[in-house]
């Protein structure tokens, strides 16, 4: 069995609405480099920036 890795240890981002690091999440994991905000609220006020 594969070992747990620590959050400090996934790759992150800067949410391009907020500015704000994020990291890796498990859903994220097939489109990683198409990820660009940490959150769906983000996403959504990306226009409005």
């Amino acid at each position: 069995m594969p070992r747990m890795r620590r959050k400090a240890d996934l790759p992150s981002k800067i949410c391009a609405a907020c500015g704000l690091s994020f990291a890796w999440r498990k859903k994220w994991e097939r489109d990683w480099d198409n990820v660009k905000y940490c959150s769906d609220r983000c996403r959504r006020a990306k226009g409005s920036a």
